[in-house]
């Protein structure tokens, strides 16, 4: 099943997220299996870092949970908030 985990940051958090960026693409890169598509959210004049969404496969709810609370940027206190919810890939999923 998919989920889409959609993180916000905490305001003035830019430092944090740059010291933890090599953790987080090594996470990415170490659960491409799960990690379906993944990206930061940025300004709305294009620039900065504002939070993250996953597309992630799981087995269900608490494992896409499990997932997303080993995930660097969460273990460092990066985000304000994290919704996780199960998402249905229709326009562009290469399986169908």
């Amino acid at each position: 099943m998919l989920f889409a985990v959609s993180c916000t940051d905490k305001a003035d958090s830019l430092n944090l997220r740059l010291e933890n960026r090599p953790d987080h693409i090594e996470f990415l890169k170490a659960n491409g299996d799960a990690i379906k598509v993944a990206g930061p959210y940025i300004g709305e004049d294009g620039e900065g870092m504002t939070g993250s969404l996953l597309i992630v496969e799981a087995a269900d709810l608490a494992a896409a949970k499990a997932l997303a609370a080993g995930e660097p940027y969460a273990k460092a206190g990066l985000f304000a908030s994290v919704d996780i919810r199960p998402w249905k890939w229709v326009i562009g999923n290469p399986d169908a």
